[in-house]
Formats: structure tokens, C-alpha cells, sequence
């Protein structure tokens, strides 16, 4: 039985990596783990929508809350993120932690939940970009692909143009 994990940041690249592992990638008995590692701090978070600025951030009973929301939304957000794998009936666990450091507590996760493989969205830093980027992924992905002692699959999500 194959474990794999999907690396998701509740970003659209990161449902379509989902929707890819069920299309192309997992079969009958694996069992799939959804990791998000969730920035320490809202503050820091991104792709959740606007900050409400009428917060005061100096207060810990405001911090609090805040942080409850956020933690609600990101479970709510992972659900969302899981249904292609619930559609085709495929055991998964949804696994959030959170750490400062995303790219690095990826790889230590995988190496601590004893997965097969990683499969990961990128957004698409590639040939098309500006000379400056030219062929590289995206921070995260060569961060991962270097570091973690399993394969890593990067899916590219599509551009516009691509269909």
C-alpha cells in the first residue's frame, strides 16, 4: 500500500493538484494524506481573502479570535479541497500543521509520516516568465524536490491559454 501526500495551501493550484493525483496518479489502495502547513501567524497567511483591518492586532482577545477563524478556515477550506478524493472513494486524512518555515516542515513531515511520495501544485514559474525565472519552479517545489527523501511529482497548473 503506497501513502501519498498531497501538499496543499488552499490555493487554487493546490485543488487542481488534488483533482490531477485522483485523474492521473493514485490508484485502488493507496491512502492519501492532505498536508497544509499553516503559516504560525494569520498575519502571514496567504490566498484566505482580506484582512478585516477593523481588528486591533495589539490585543490578545483580537489575535485569539483571529486566529480561531483562521484555523476554522482552514479546516473548512481542506474539506473543500478533499472532495475529489471523497468522489472517488479514496481513504485520505487531512493533516494541518503549522510552522514558520512551510518549504521545511513539508519535507520533515513526510520524512515523520513515512509517505511514499509527494505530489505538490506549482504556479507556474516556468519557460514563459520572465528571463529571471526562466525553467525554475516555484520556491516551495525546488525546495521540496531537493529535499525530501521521497519523489516529488510537481503539477503545473494550467494558464488560461492552455485550456
Amino acid at each position: 500500500q503506497r501513502k501519498i501526500a498531497i501538499a496543499v495551501d488552499l490555493s487554487d493550484e493546490s485543488a487542481y493538484a488534488v483533482r490531477w493525483a485522483v485523474e492521473n496518479y493514485l490508484r485502488p489502495g493507496d491512502s492519501v494524506i492532505l498536508l497544509h502547513v499553516r503559516p504560525t501567524s494569520v498575519l502571514y497567511g496567504a490566498d484566505w481573502g482580506v484582512v478585516d483591518h477593523a481588528v486591533s492586532f495589539d490585543d490578545e482577545e483580537s489575535q485569539q479570535k483571529m486566529e480561531d477563524d483562521f484555523d476554522a478556515f482552514t479546516s473548512s477550506k481542506s474539506l473543500d479541497l478533499a472532495r475529489p478524493l471523497l468522489e472517488s472513494k479514496l481513504p485520505h486524512k487531512i493533516h494541518i500543521v503549522k510552522d514558520h518555515d512551510m518549504k521545511e516542515r513539508l519535507c520533515l513531515e513526510v520524512e515523520r509520516l513515512g509517505v511514499n511520495a509527494l505530489i505538490l501544485g506549482s504556479r507556474g514559474f516556468g519557460a514563459s516568465k520572465p528571463p529571471a525565472r526562466k525553467g525554475r519552479l516555484g520556491s516551495v517545489s525546488d525546495y521540496c524536490v531537493q529535499h525530501c527523501v521521497c519523489p516529488v511529482v510537481v503539477v503545473r497548473f494550467p494558464e488560461e491559454s492552455d485550456g
